[in-house]
């Protein structure tokens, strides 16, 4: 992938020898943005267990004190009472038929989804199209529920959901550049948190190997990971 001129300016800027704390590491990450658009902020972390076996999955969500920043279309496949309940929450989309029908011929104009147990039968032919985009709901996530408000009110106040990919990592958007310092840290070290206590018990040794944050086009900036439990208690 070619890297432009500002990229390679910004990099230039950084001791990528240095680990910074985390503060300090969003800091620098605003410092030597250079996008004329307002940059989502990502923390990116690589742990120490091995997602070929099914007991060293790290997988769940956390509700970011500040939000996302971004506003997320929510489709509540649902029916009956509980219709209105997710309209009152704020979802986009609701109902359930109509929906799994349109998905199947194309139709994917949405951020999330939620639904309610009832309707699962007909979301699960859905596997295939929203499985590799990240977008099945899963009872393990929140995302099947009888609450089906509450599931979506949460996903409109800035509920984020983390998976370790094939290659130990994990990672998540924390927030905008137009946050500031001090809600992108807040929203950073609720997302490490989260991350820390879905620790499996099987992972065995260093859990944290690599923490590091970066803006859309920015550098990814070192964290000391050393202290990042006492950190995030802060």
């Amino acid at each position: 992938m070619k890297v432009g001129k500002k990229h390679r300016d910004a990099k230039a800027k950084i001791d990528r020898a240095a680990l910074q704390p985390l503060g300090q590491a969003i800091d620098t990450a605003l410092e030597v943005r250079h996008a004329k658009f307002d940059e989502s902020v990502d923390v990116a972390m690589r742990l120490g267990v091995n997602p070929k076996h099914a007991d060293q999955i790290v997988r769940g969500t956390v509700i970011l004190p500040h939000g996302t920043g971004k506003s997320i279309r929510v489709l509540a496949l649902t029916k009956g009472d509980k219709e209105a309940e997710a309209r009152e929450a704020g979802a986009d989309y609701v109902g359930a038929d109509e929906f799994v029908q349109k998905i199947q011929d194309g139709w994917l104009e949405f951020d999330a989804v939620v639904a309610t147990p009832d309707v699962m039968g007909q979301v699960g032919r859905l596997g295939k199209v929203l499985g590799p985009r990240g977008l099945m709901p899963s009872p393990k996530t929140g995302g099947v529920t009888m609450e089906i408000g509450k599931a979506v009110a949460d996903l409109k106040a800035g509920k984020v959901e983390y998976r370790v990919d094939r290659g130990g990592n994990v990672h998540s958007l924390v927030g905008k550049t137009s946050f500031g310092r001090d809600k992108l840290l807040e929203n950073a070290r609720a997302f490490i948190d989260a991350v820390i206590r879905a620790k499996p018990v099987a992972a065995k040794g260093q859990y944290i190997r690599h923490v590091s944050v970066s803006t859309t086009m920015g550098p990814g900036i070192p964290v000391d990971h050393s202290g990042l439990l006492a950190e995030v208690k802060k």
